[in-house]
């Protein structure tokens, strides 16, 4: 008998979206020719100079040398609870923090801890591609309450609650969305945490994108404005969107000393400690002011709008106004079906592929998050650049039959 060289776990996991179109934009653009990127979910800009600074500094103390906590810096882990209460209100102890390789393995380390096989965890789609997976290996079942753009891809309690069993244990809340740049307002951040709270969920909430928000749009902390959630909140978030630091690779878990205990003791043996020259850099951010991220937000909040518009204005696509994050997610249902350069798409995988090709633009399908018929383009990537590629993409579809 051969056994399978891979097991069955692993096998099931399916590679990044996200990461694969840009991937596969980078190559292309290697080999000479000229694609535009709107895959990945990353600021376009350098992190700030006192952050690598403080980065360099590290490399000299040999303090860093060695290894330090597996749960992280006792200095970054205060700073990241000075920081919380700072910019969302809650308040918790430095022991209530886990410093995580990225946001990623606080995803992961999150659902490992809390999810026995079978648990279910409610999904609101469209959602990160990283979410799925994550439940999967830690056994736990998903289940998706599906939003469109007829609701600004926003989840009402009594969707929710339609999908609500015996069997969930959890609700994945994520304000503001990747993909879609939906924020929940106060009020209806405060309504999903009572529902939640009212059966005795766990609420694993979602926090990376919370200094990115637009127009009348405010970042509102389910663990702030449910206080009766009490320990059954779990906070994700890190350095990397809010202070252009994605391949620093520094996420944290808030959650219940028993929580984080727990994720800390699955961390030292996966990880053991985050690099500690990356753990400097963190603590110089989280303590910093926020001027570096008001800077980056006045630019993609300018590149938002030029990026709505134009889609708006290509027949047969509709977009709603994203309110935070840096992504826009266009339906292109009005597109499926159609001829493009001789090329017929039935689905946005297929039409995102053709453009890839023929308009040498690199877009995510909606097949990744959950929802087919949609595009997700970042527009944390430069004016020009941008205009561009919309530009492209707004040609090649009026070219459709």
């Amino acid at each position: 008998m051969t056994r399978p060289r891979i097991s069955a776990r692993i096998s099931a996991i399916s590679e990044s979206a996200t990461l694969a179109v840009d991937a596969k934009a980078k190559a292309m653009k290697a080999a000479g020719r000229p694609v535009i990127g709107f895959g990945a979910g990353e600021p376009d800009f350098p992190t700030p100079d006192y952050i690598v600074e403080a980065a360099v500094e590290a490399c000299r103390t040999p303090r860093f040398h060695k290894y330090t906590p597996a749960g992280g810096l006792p200095e970054l882990k205060q700073a990241v609870a000075d920081k919380t209460l700072r910019d969302s209100g809650y308040r918790v102890g430095a022991s209530q923090v886990l410093i995580t390789n990225g946001g990623k393995q606080a995803v992961y380390e999150a659902f490992a801890t809390l999810l026995d096989p079978g648990d279910e965890v409610l999904v609101v789609a469209p959602y990160w591609t990283t979410y799925p997976e994550a439940i999967k290996l830690a056994g736990g079942v998903q289940v998706d309450v599906v939003t469109d753009e007829t609701t600004g891809y926003l989840a009402s309690v009594e969707q929710l609650e339609a999908a609500r069993t015996d069997r969930t244990k959890a609700l994945l809340f994520v304000s503001p969305s990747n993909p879609t740049g939906a924020v929940y307002s106060p009020e209806q951040v405060e309504a999903i945490g009572r529902w939640a709270a009212g059966h005795d969920l766990w609420v694993v909430t979602d926090e990376i994108y919370e200094h990115l928000t637009y127009g009348d749009a405010t970042f509102s902390s389910i663990a702030t404005a449910v206080p009766e959630l009490g320990d059954r909140v779990v906070v994700l978030n890190g350095v990397a969107k809010t202070y252009a630091m994605t391949g620093w690779r520094v996420g944290w878990l808030i959650g219940p000393e028993d929580v984080v205990k727990a994720a800390a003791n699955l961390q030292s043996h996966a990880t053991s400690n985050v690099s500690n020259v990356a753990q400097a850099a963190a603590l110089a951010a989280v303590t910093g002011d926020l001027s570096a991220v008001t800077r980056m937000r006045e630019a993609f909040d300018r590149r938002r709008r030029t990026m709505v518009r134009m889609l708006n204005e290509i027949p047969g696509v509709v977009c709603p106004e994203p309110k935070g994050a840096f992504y826009a997610y266009p339906s292109v249902k009005g597109l499926l079906g159609r001829e493009f350069g001789g090329r017929r798409a039935q689905t946005s995988a297929e039409l995102a592929e053709i453009i890839l090709e023929e308009a040498e633009v690199a877009l995510v399908p909606g097949e990744a998050f959950g929802t087919p018929g949609y595009f997700r383009l970042s527009y944390a990537l430069g004016d020009e650049d941008l205009a561009e590629g919309v530009g492209r993409v707004a040609k090649f579809l009026g070219e459709a039959r």
